[in-house]
């Protein structure tokens, strides 16, 4: 669906993003991660055609999108950070409106928006004016505005951030659905946890650089050396620590709060000869389960940067 090579974009002096590249296949959410100043909007920008690339190529569905531009925006649904919708009208008349500028008709627009009206649940405030939304109707309005014309792509930037906990779940469910519907989502967030729950694939990009990019089990591998397993016993088993690396040659123990013990190593842990241990040893194992990086593992140790970092930078935790 997407193809990026080698885009750059400067100003002045300064190197925003620094000849990346990347695709996004059809029917996949497409994850686009990074601190603020790393590249993401100017990437994004270049991508819906609001901003000329320095070198490089971008095509959508086949569309070159330097040249041009409109025909690829045709196919395009677009949600900016900050809403792009009008404060006086109602949600109906909005999404009418926009209907409008891509060419639909009368009666077609009108059925459409009811539709989505009653899809992102927003039906009751169908009359209402988008001034008088809260924040997570508000974007929920603003993505369903930009589903009228049953676009190919769907950008959305920044879709959670600053609403509830309950309109962020619900605008994640809708995503999800989209994508089982068929849509191509690319999707620019500072919340990790967000597109490790979602997304197919994902890039990190810093300093106008992507700095990985994969699947979540290809990201996780990248950044795992060995295998660990977290065993939660009856009782402490600080006293063992010595014999069980001795029992399990190449390991490493570690004793930790409420009768937990990890034992980490190079190869594939084998859980059997670990429970016969303890119950040599009159120790009862409650739970065993095998410890994998998170994809917050995986950004901070491939970009240095905290993940707390990002939620800062969005003014709050979630």
């Amino acid at each position: 669906m997407v193809t990026v090579t080698n885009l750059k974009k400067t100003y002045g002096n300064f190197t925003a993003v620094d000849g990346i590249s990347f695709d996004v296949q059809k029917g996949e959410i497409f994850g686009f991660l990074g601190p603020n100043g790393a590249g993401k909007t100017s990437t994004i920008n270049m991508m819906i055609g609001l901003a000329r690339p320095t070198a490089g190529e971008i095509t959508i569905s086949g569309i070159d999108v330097r040249r041009y531009p409109k025909k690829a925006q045709a196919i395009m649904g677009i949600v900016p950070d900050d809403s792009n919708l009008y404060n006086e009208m109602d949600g109906f008349d909005n999404l009418c409106f926009c209907a409008a500028l891509y060419g639909m008709k009368r009666e077609e627009r009108e059925s459409k928006a009811q539709q989505l009206l009653e899809r992102f649940r927003l039906k009751e405030a169908g009359k209402r004016p988008f001034k008088a939304y809260s924040k997570g109707m508000r974007r929920k309005l603003t993505i369903a505005a930009a589903l009228i014309h049953s676009p190919q792509i769907l950008f959305l930037d920044e879709p959670t951030t600053g609403i509830d906990v309950e309109s962020s779940r619900q605008i994640r469910e809708m995503i999800v659905e989209l994508k089982r519907q068929g849509a191509t989502i690319f999707l620019t967030t500072h919340y990790i946890e967000e597109a490790e729950r979602i997304c197919d694939r994902i890039a990190f990009i810093k300093e106008g650089k992507i700095v990985a990019s994969g699947s979540l089990p290809e990201l996780m591998h990248s950044v795992s050396h060995g295998y660990a397993v977290r065993l939660v016993t009856d009782k402490s088993a600080q006293s063992l620590t010595g014999e069980l690396q001795n029992r399990f040659k190449g390991s490493k123990v570690t004793i930790g709060q409420e009768h937990s013990v990890v034992i980490a190593s190079s190869k594939r842990i084998v859980l059997l000869p670990v429970m016969e241990f303890f119950h040599e040893k009159g120790i009862e194992v409650y739970e065993a389960k095998e410890l994998r990086p998170s994809l917050e593992d995986v950004f901070v140790k491939l970009t240095g940067i905290e993940s707390s970092v990002l939620r800062k930078e969005k003014g709050g935790k979630r």
